[in-house]
């Protein structure tokens, strides 16, 4: 009786241990988390079944490591959450494989990726030939983000006769966080100096103000500060 009574204990507070875990990863789906956090979790859930299952260990030492481990699972998370280069190394960042129908290889080699799985990816995103492609950009989490070219949109504007217009930008963020994104404006090829004009037009005058910051296909800047979101 004493030993199932040990067992509903420690398991009772294994399951109390993954479920904290559960609630500092957030309302992520598995194909959004990082690789760090997927790790961490195999790991915990590894730690806490040799608690249960092996009685030689020493049980308060043991959880004890599992509580640090989550600790250190938590403060992580919490310090992606509040610094863009904390995020940055755990999430990685997006990375362009393809513009306006050219696959950049250096950073498909940098990836680790070659042209079939790059070919694959497309095809799960209905795009059979690269020369469709306006960008194709690799997320952090493994997914492709396809931007197709205007004319090979569905229905497309080609067979509509519809005249085209050009792109001025891709759609991209320069302010995450109240932090301007510098290597964004340099590919955007605009500097820091416009961005403060065109926020000076929106009377807004602390970057720390912002939410997000895009600037869009037009040239236009979207923002978003912090006191629309409750």
């Amino acid at each position: 009786m004493a030993g199932m009574l040990e067992i509903l204990w420690r398991a009772s507070l294994g399951f109390a241990i993954l479920l904290i875990l559960v609630r500092v990863i957030g309302n992520k789906q598995l194909g959004q988390l990082n690789v760090f956090t997927y790790i961490s979790g195999i790991v915990i859930g590894s730690m806490v079944a040799d608690i249960l299952l092996h009685n030689d260990l020493n049980y308060w030492s043991s959880m004890f490591g599992v509580a640090v481990w989550v600790g250190f699972v938590f403060c992580v998370e919490f310090a992606s959450l509040k610094n863009v280069k904390m995020r940055e190394l755990l999430d990685g960042q997006p990375i362009i494989l393809v513009k306006d129908g050219i696959i950049l290889y250096g950073a498909l080699k940098k990836e680790r990726l070659n042209i079939d799985d790059l070919t694959m990816m497309l095809r799960t995103n209905n795009v059979f030939s690269i020369l469709d492609v306006a960008y194709a950009i690799l997320e952090p989490n493994g997914d492709l983000s396809v931007l197709k070219k205007q004319e090979k949109e569905t229905v497309t504007k080609d067979d509509m006769k519809i005249k085209l217009k050009q792109l001025k930008y891709i759609p991209t963020a320069v302010i995450i966080d109240g932090k301007v994104i510098m290597k964004n404006l340099a590919e955007l090829k605009i500097t820091e100096n416009w961005l403060d004009g065109v926020l000076n037009d929106l009377n807004i005058k602390s970057k720390g103000d912002i939410l997000y910051a895009e600037m869009q296909e037009d040239g236009q800047l979207h923002v978003q500060v912090r006191d629309t979101v409750k």
